[in-house]
């Protein structure tokens, strides 16, 4: 398996799902509050962001747009963060 290939692994069977999750949490606790703080409002778009930068990402491997030293640094830092 090439280190693109792990990386929309990655992506798409762990990261994307856990960032739907956090999403889906936070607009959860916005609508049972009725209200948002500006953090939650930072956090939800930061979350956001990281969802449409995974899925541009997924787009590109897809395409063949991805250098593989690209996928591969990508891939190492996506599994430092996880393992953190």
């Amino acid at each position: 398996m090439t280190d693109t290939e792990k990386l929309k692994n990655l992506l798409v069977v762990e990261i994307i799902p856990d960032l739907e999750s956090a999403i889906d949490e936070i607009f959860s606790m916005i609508e049972k509050n009725k209200m948002a703080s500006i953090a939650d409002k930072e956090e939800l778009k930061e979350f956001q962001e990281m969802h449409k930068e995974c899925k541009e990402i997924v787009q590109e491997i897809e395409n063949g747009e991805m250098p593989q030293e690209e996928a591969k640094e990508l891939l190492e830092e996506l599994i430092e963060i996880k393992s953190t």
